[in-house]
């Protein structure tokens, strides 16, 4: 297929605003992924216990993904530049305002409320923005802002862990959310949309699936149960990463002249990152599903080993950093995938959707994973829940997903011969 050209926009000005955009979404990534530091410091500031605690976590991602179909439309009716500067400013007040609280229920009406509002205007508004901007190179363009999503929070890991041990937590969170908060809204405040003029989509007279007819496909719900069960896993390991660590004994421990705990989240937020364009990249070259049971397999084997060699802190960082490449994948292979199967007219919306199943897997991964590790004394009964929904996903990727995307793309392009022929 020929490749669709940019007729008048300056090749600058669109790498400007997929910068921009990554900017802001390195901004707002350390609501969730260095949330994990401060849920010792909130256990003891609240009085509450660690489920307890863990539900803000929970109550940031439900909010964030659970609305994002509406917030999408209030960006496509109101345009993205002052909605996804809100975002920015929210995630950032979200810091701020935590900095003060003294009660659980504070706690969620700040980092919770705040945080998971903001978060996700920023999300689905710059994704939205960047497939505007890069119709030819929609899934790269869109890998390159989930990616800083991704990572976004390994430049402020060790600062922020560092000012929590010397100040404490406060401090910490005020400081920090300003400063992102001022960065990712200057950012934000240069974003736009391209004019008419300046991009010419490939796909601009190809149908999509509307979102109610999509909603009502087997395929969309057998990818929505397929993404929670990847988000549980994931987001177990994200949200309490710190206090397995912790209970492993290996927190502390110094591994290539570092703490355990700050260096393993670093290098997580890195393969969190890479894998996104990475096996975008695969995907494309040996097939959605295929990558998805490759992936998926790496991380339940990654869990495994650190799960048997869980007192070794080496072993600690480096199979942490292998989990994370397996897992954060799904941020680009199942909006691709989903996209492939019910079009790209309304894929900003669709996607939405699909979204939310990120935030029912906060609530599993997040206060139920740490309710079952009490109740079981320990990690490993909830660790092998995780491998084993990582392998059961693969096989429904390999052996499901594909022979049903396959029939229905057929049956689709069967009636649009058929169409084309009356």
């Amino acid at each position: 297929m020929q490749k669709a050209h940019v007729p008048h926009a300056p090749a600058s000005r669109r790498w400007l605003q997929l910068l921009l955009g990554l900017i802001v979404m390195m901004a707002i990534s350390s609501p969730q992924y260095v949330w994990t530091l401060f849920t010792k410091p909130f256990t003891e500031a609240t009085g509450g216990s660690l489920p307890a605690v863990q539900v803000t976590f929970s109550l940031m991602i439900i909010l964030q993904t659970w609305l994002s179909p509406g917030q999408g439309w209030l960006i496509d009716r109101f345009g993205p530049r002052l909605l996804i500067a809100l975002g920015a400013a929210l995630s950032g007040l979200g810091w701020v305002l935590a900095s003060t609280i003294s009660s659980i229920t504070a706690l969620y009406a700040t980092y919770g409320l705040f945080c998971g509002i903001g978060t996700g205007f920023v999300y689905i508004g710059v994704a939205g923005l960047m497939v505007r901007w890069f119709p030819e190179r929609r899934g790269f363009a869109v890998g390159v802002v989930a990616a800083g999503y991704g990572f976004g929070a390994l430049l402020t890991t060790f600062p922020v862990d560092s000012m929590i041990k010397t100040s404490g937590f406060r401090p910490a969170l005020f400081t920090y959310g300003i400063v992102l908060g001022v960065i990712g809204l200057a950012a934000a405040l240069f974003l736009r949309a391209p004019e008419v003029t300046e991009v010419r989509s490939p796909t601009e007279l190809k149908s999509g699936v509307r979102p109610a007819d999509m909603l009502r496909s087997p395929v969309f719900w057998l990818m929505f149960a397929m993404m929670t069960m990847m988000s549980t896993g994931g987001l177990m390991v994200v949200s309490n990463f710190a206090s397995f660590a912790r209970d492993f004994g290996v927190a502390d421990a110094i591994v290539l002249g570092s703490a355990a705990l700050p260096l393993a989240l670093s290098i997580d937020r890195l393969t969190n990152g890479l894998t996104r364009p990475f096996f975008g990249w695969v995907s494309d070259h040996i097939g959605r599903e295929n990558t998805m049971a490759l992936a998926f397999t790496l991380e339940a084997a990654a869990i495994a080993i650190l799960l048997l060699d869980r007192h070794d802190p080496v072993v600690f960082v480096f199979m942490s950093g292998v989990v994370f490449f397996g897992w954060g994948e799904i941020f680009s292979l199942f909006p691709a995938t989903l996209t492939d199967t019910f079009g790209e007219r309304y894929a900003t919306t669709n996607y939405g959707f699909l979204y939310m199943s990120q935030g029912i897997g906060s609530v599993l991964g997040g206060p139920l994973a740490a309710a079952l590790k009490g109740a079981a004394g320990g990690w490993v009964p909830v660790f092998a829940i995780v491998i084993g929904l990582d392998l059961v996903t693969a096989f429904l990727a390999l052996f499901v997903l594909k022979a049903m995307r396959a029939k229905r793309i057929g049956a689709m392009e069967a009636t649009a011969g058929a169409a084309a022929l009356t």
